[in-house]
């Protein structure tokens, strides 16, 4: 039966706000059993906690963001959501002196890569599960379909599809685990076209976006130098937001999720709509 697990050794990482372009440093340190992962704003009075729940996120325009009634938010969650569930970090205390996490190069790499070389410790209480019994389907108004269905691991099948021959179609399946995960998903960027970043950039937003931690995409061409880094970078970064988004759930998750041309919103719709009937799912502590 496996043990939940936290750091062994406070974890400090700094990097640059997408959209605020200032200095974001993030403290990572152990926490009790049954914790989970909880983000603290160390920057803003009384120091608010965040918990790193569905329930919990407030916008999901672009990404992930987590906030409270106070106002108070962090965003950017769903790329280091997914390095600490792939490394197996079941309680974690978070704290973050920006709104945003850092986002380092646009993937989960830099994180990843970190991760390789954090001691964890195995605490006395089970890990649990979140295992799906049903399946659960969220469609929106488009008809851009994502779905949960029982699985005794966790299985993502993910498929885009984008007016530039570049990106095209492109179609992510395979069960997820280690060995994938650091191959194929935690080194793809996120990535957008041209003009989304000049608009962006023309009402104030994304001050720290560069080539640096983007793919940027004009027209046929590549900016970046080097091109793609792997095969299918595209729709893999979107697995990559999808297992951070899932992890929201507050539990690993042993199901296969079914994904057309969705994204956060669609991910947290999909949350919401399993853990609103019982039946859906069970949580379970072996596997």
């Amino acid at each position: 039966m496996p043990k939940q697990q936290t750091l062994k050794q406070p974890l400090k990482i700094e990097g640059i706000g997408l959209h605020s372009g200032c200095k974001a440093v993030m403290n990572i340190h152990p926490a009790p059993e049954n914790f989970g992962i909880v983000f603290k704003r160390v920057d803003l009075e009384g120091q608010p906690e965040l918990k790193g729940l569905y329930s919990q996120i407030v916008d999901t325009r672009n990404c992930s963001c987590l906030g409270d009634k106070s106002g108070n938010h962090v965003s950017t969650i769903e790329h280091l959501m997914g390095a600490l569930c792939m490394k197996g970090v079941d309680n974690a205390l978070i704290e973050i002196n920006n709104p945003e996490i850092p986002i380092m190069d646009g993937s989960a790499k830099v994180f990843a890569d970190i991760f390789k070389n954090v001691e964890l410790v195995e605490q006395n209480a089970p890990r649990r599960y979140l295992k799906v019994k049903k399946e659960v389907v969220f469609a929106d108004d488009k008809g851009n379909t994502v779905s949960l269905a029982p699985s005794d691991k966790l299985h993502i099948h993910f498929e885009i599809d984008f007016p530039s021959k570049i990106v095209g179609h492109q179609e992510f399946d395979a069960d997820i685990d280690d060995k994938v995960f650091a191959e194929k998903i935690a080194p793809s960027r996120t990535f957008c076209e041209k003009y989304q970043v000049d608009y962006l950039q023309s009402i104030g937003l994304i001050k720290g976006g560069s080539l640096e931690n983007a793919v940027v995409l004009d027209g046929e061409n590549i900016l970046n130098e080097g091109g793609f880094r792997v095969p299918n970078e595209c729709v893999n970064h979107k697995v990559l937001d999808a297992i951070g988004d899932l992890y929201t759930s507050g539990y690993h998750v042993l199901g296969k999720l079914t994904a057309a041309k969705t994204g956060h919103f669609h991910t947290n719709e999909l949350l919401k709509k399993l853990f609103a009937d019982k039946s859906n799912y069970e949580i379970v502590e072996e596997i």
